[in-house]
C-alpha cells in the first residue's frame, strides 16, 4: 500500500487551520473565564505601580494555555519524551505562575525560590528530553564545535530561564507582552519554516493564535490580564521552540536569531536588571525601570509607548530573518 505523500499545500492549510483555531478558542473562551475570575475574586488590583485603575481578571494565561493545549493534541499529534516534557514543562510554569498571581490578588508577595525552583525544574525536564543547546559551526572553519555537556547544561537552562522571565518582566501594560510575543512568535514560524522544521513551526504559529486572540482583551483599555501564568507560559514556550528550531546546527552570527527575534524584552531587562544590581536593590523586585514604563514617563501616552516597542521589535525581527536569509 502506497503512503500518501502530503504536499507543501497540505501543510500550510494545517498551519492555517491551527492559527485560526487556537486564535478562536482564545477568543471565545475569554469572556468566560474573565466572569469566572471575577466571581472568584482572581483579579488584579491597583497599585500606585500599577497603571490600571480598576480590578482586572487575571485569567488571560489560563484561556491562552487552554487553547494551546487543545490544539496541541489536534496538530501535533506527538505523544514522546519530548512531547511530554513540554506539556508538563509549560503546565508547572502556568501553575506556579497562577500561585503567585493569587497571592498578589491578596496583596501579598508569593516567595522567590518555590517560584525559582520550579521554573529551574521545568527548564531541566526540557533538557533531558533532548531539547539542547548542542554548540555551534565557526564561521571560519566551517567545523561544528560541540560545546562540553555541563556548558550545554548550563547554557540550555539559562536560555529558557532567562526568556521565561524577560517576557513575565515585560508584561506591564496592556497589550505589550502579548503583542511582542505573537511578533517574536512569527519570526520562529518564518525560521521553522526555511529550516523545514514542522514541530516547531506548528509551536510557533499556535503562540501566534493564542497570543494574537488574547490581544482582543488586553489592548487598552485591557479587560484581561495574562498575569505571571500568561507570561511565563510565552516566555517559557518561546524559549523552547527556539531551542528546538533556530538554535539547532546554528553558525557563530545566526545564534543571534532567536536573540534579536526576541531583543526589545531580552536588551530591556538586561539594563533592568544591571541597573537593580548596582544600586543594590533585588533583583525580582518590581519597579517602574523597564522601557514601557520610561517612554510613559517620557510624556507619551500608553497607546503610543506599546506601537513604538512593536515597531522596535518588528525591526528586530526582520534582522534576524536577514541573517536567516544570508545564510551566515
Amino acid at each position: 500500500m502506497k503512503t500518501k505523500q502530503i504536499t507543501g499545500e497540505e501543510i500550510y492549510m494545517k498551519y492555517f487551520a491551527a492559527f485560526v483555531t487556537a486564535y478562536l478558542i482564545v477568543r471565545l473562551t475569554i469572556p468566560y473565564f474573565r466572569r469566572l475570575s471575577i466571581k472568584i475574586d482572581f483579579v488584579d488590583r491597583p497599585t500606585e505601580r500599577k497603571i490600571h485603575k480598576e480590578p482586572i481578571s487575571l485569567f488571560g494565561g489560563v484561556a491562552m494555555y487552554t487553547a494551546f493545549l487543545f490544539c496541541y493534541f489536534l496538530f501535533i499529534h506527538a505523544f514522546n519524551k519530548t512531547s511530554i516534557a513540554i506539556l508538563l514543562g509549560s503546565f508547572s510554569i502556568l501553575l506556579i505562575g497562577m500561585v503567585d498571581d493569587w497571592y498578589k490578588t491578596r496583596k501579598k508577595e508569593f516567595p522567590v525560590f518555590p517560584r525559582l525552583w520550579i521554573q529551574l525544574g521545568a527548564a531541566a525536564l526540557i533538557y533531558k528530553s533532548g531539547i539542547i543547546f548542542y554548540g555551534f559551526t565557526n564561521p571560519l572553519t566551517h567545523e561544528y564545535i560541540l560545546l562540553p555537556t555541563w556548558l550545554q547544561f548550563i547554557l540550555t537552562i539559562t536560555w529558557i530561564f532567562g526568556v521565561t522571565t524577560v517576557i513575565n518582566f515585560s508584561d506591564g501594560m496592556d497589550g505589550l507582552a502579548g503583542g511582542i510575543s505573537a511578533i517574536s512568535a512569527s519570526t520562529l514560524f518564518i525560521v521553522a519554516l526555511a529550516k523545514g522544521q514542522f514541530d516547531s513551526a506548528m509551536l510557533s504559529i499556535l503562540l501566534v493564535g493564542v497570543a494574537l486572540g488574547f490581544l482582543k482583551y488586553n489592548k487598552y483599555p485591557a479587560q484581561i490580564f495574562m498575569g505571571d501564568s500568561g507570561a511565563n507560559f510565552l516566555g517559557f514556550m518561546l524559549a523552547v521552540i527556539s531551542l528546538d528550531g533556530a538554535f539547532k546546527q546554528a553558525t557563530f552570527i545566526s545564534i543571534s536569531i532567536p536573540v534579536l527575534a526576541l531583543g526589545v524584552p531580552i536588551f530591556d531587562n538586561i539594563m533592568v536588571v544591571f541597573k537593580r544590581f548596582l544600586e543594590g536593590k533585588p533583583v525580582y523586585k518590581a519597579d517602574r525601570s523597564q522601557i514601557h514604563y520610561r517612554l510613559l514617563s517620557s510624556g507619551l501616552n500608553q497607546k503610543q509607548v506599546v506601537a513604538f516597542l512593536y515597531l522596535i521589535s518588528v525591526c528586530f525581527s526582520l534582522t534576524s530573518i536577514i541573517l536567516l536569509l544570508l545564510n551566515v
